[in-house]
């Protein structure tokens, strides 16, 4: 059976020796973020602050603080409840090779695979765990451990939210992860980016011209399953909750808001409700982001809160990125590698790919594919610029099917040793992340594609391509056999 929430998660995590209770009362403001650090770059373990303070504030937080529990691949594993983040790429394999049954055969064998498929999406409760404390008047974000992650950060943020928005031009569903700042006990920041899916419910609603305020509901703590697919680059038209269940492989149980129609996670440790109001929009940041600099400030919504709904004795989950690696690069590892697919269903070509923590996500992909005809390699660059979770790439190398992307000082080797840099470098103009802040403009600048494979006569290269030294294969053999003789 999946994780039923985020409990039963720690709990798995302390029988694999996988987190560390902190006892020492810490302070939320900076060190926090210091201590995980340290643990997150040696690969550490999970961390469940039971103390976190704030002596600025003269406040001792009852409320436990959970940090770093996907920050190593074992972890992340445990999360998703398999052996590899591979085994769920297989899965979703599977599912785009399903092709309509030809025979009663084909029909039974089938059958099996709908059923599983009918089991993942959302199911309606009139209750849960989430609602054993409801605050509609008495309700303050000071009672939260939020931390302020880095010292030039403009305040306190949540970092690891599930923000819950319902688009009002069609009524589907979006769960993202944004960033809040904290104005004030009712107040925060919404960080949603431009290109994000609640940005874009946002403008739809302003242009309209009526309706000045959105619904929004913010859940903190789920099952891992759940709190990772708001952090997944989905398809605009695949609703989160739909792919929590397919990762966990039963339904994500979600019940109905107090104060507006939106509904959450029934097991959710926290649940913020409320609304950003299209009249109301605030300086945010700035904020020390994944890329490893701060990210400046900027204008956003502002999100009121209408209502406070939680279990009994809480658990806070939170978040830090920065200079890499950290806890969100296994996060994007997870994106690299359970995307991997879909890549391959549009560009059959593609081998594999990767994207190393030090290009922080977007700002280098290394990409294999088996080269079948001239310009291939530049083909790939345009396809994969043009899809939505892959557009911001900011450098893009391709390489041949016998580079293991996964090494980049082999593909460092191959790539320089390739290149002719006037021949084989492209770029172009197109949108960035908003978090880019080396882009001419916001939003826009350029991308740089790399072709780093062999070239071919057909691409107008007419020297003969040199071999790979390779020692003879009977000589390895030989000297493997006298290698403890030799005493080195």
């Amino acid at each position: 059976m999946a994780y039923q929430n985020l409990r039963e998660f720690i709990a798995r995590l302390e029988r694999e020796r996988q987190l560390k209770r902190i006892k020492t009362p810490v302070d939320v403001d900076l060190e926090i973020t210091e201590i995980t650090d340290r643990v997150s770059k040696a690969s550490g373990p999970a961390l469940l602050f039971e103390k976190p303070r704030s002596p600025q504030n003269n406040t001792e937080y009852h409320i436990p603080l959970l940090i770093n529990a996907f920050g190593t691949r074992q972890r992340l594993e445990l999360a998703l409840e398999v052996n590899s983040v591979e085994d769920v790429a297989r899965r979703i394999e599977e599912l785009l090779e399903m092709r309509p049954p030809e025979g009663l055969f084909d029909k039974v064998r089938l059958l099996p695979k709908l059923a599983d498929l009918g089991s993942i999406f959302p199911k309606h409760v009139k209750d849960g765990p989430v609602k054993e404390v409801i605050e509609r008047q008495d309700f303050s974000l000071a009672r939260f451990p939020i931390m302020k992650c880095w010292p030039q950060d403009g305040g306190r943020f949540i970092t690891l939210p599930m923000v819950i928005t319902r688009s009002p031009k069609t009524g589907r569903r979006n769960v993202g992860c944004y960033r809040m700042q904290v104005f004030d006990e009712r107040t925060t920041g919404m960080h949603w980016q431009i290109h994000k899916g609640g940005a874009e419910h946002f403008r739809w609603l302003d242009r309209q011209g009526k309706g000045r305020r959105m619904e929004v509901a913010v859940a903190l703590g789920a099952d891992p399953a759940t709190m990772l697919s708001a952090v997944l680059p989905l398809p605009e038209d695949l609703d989160e909750f739909i792919f929590a269940g397919f990762l966990r492989q039963e339904p994500v149980e979600l019940v109905k808001c107090e104060t507006s129609d939106l509904e959450v996670p029934a097991h959710a440790e926290i649940v913020l409700e409320g609304y950003v109001d299209l009249d109301d929009i605030r300086t945010e940041g700035p904020f020390g982001d994944h890329t490893g600099f701060y990210s400046l400030e900027d204008r956003f919504p502002a999100f009121h809160l209408t209502c406070v709904t939680h279990r009994k004795n809480p658990i806070y989950v939170s978040t830090i990125v920065g200079p890499p690696p950290m806890e969100d690069y296994w996060m994007g590892y997870a994106v690299e590698r359970i995307f991997l697919p879909l890549m391959r269903k549009q560009l059959p070509e593609v081998l594999d790919m990767h994207m190393p923590a030090e290009g922080v996500f977007h700002n280098l992909m290394i990409v294999a594919i088996r080269k079948s005809y001239p310009g291939h390699a530049r083909k790939v660059m345009n396809a994969i610029w043009g899809l939505p979770g892959a557009m911001f790439t900011k450098c893009l190398v391709v390489v041949d099917d016998d580079v293991d992307v996964h090494n980049v000082r082999e593909v460092a080797w191959k790539a320089l040793n390739h290149i002719d840099p006037e021949r084989d470098i492209q770029f172009v103009l197109g949108p960035v992340d908003q978090l880019e802040h080396a882009s001419r403009l916001p939003n826009f600048g350029s991308k740089m594609g790399v072709d780093a494979t062999r070239k071919w006569p057909s691409e107008g290269f007419n020297r003969r391509w040199p071999d790979e030294i390779k020692m003879d294969a009977r000589v390895k053999s030989r000297i493997d056999k006298m290698w403890k003789d030799l005493g080195l």
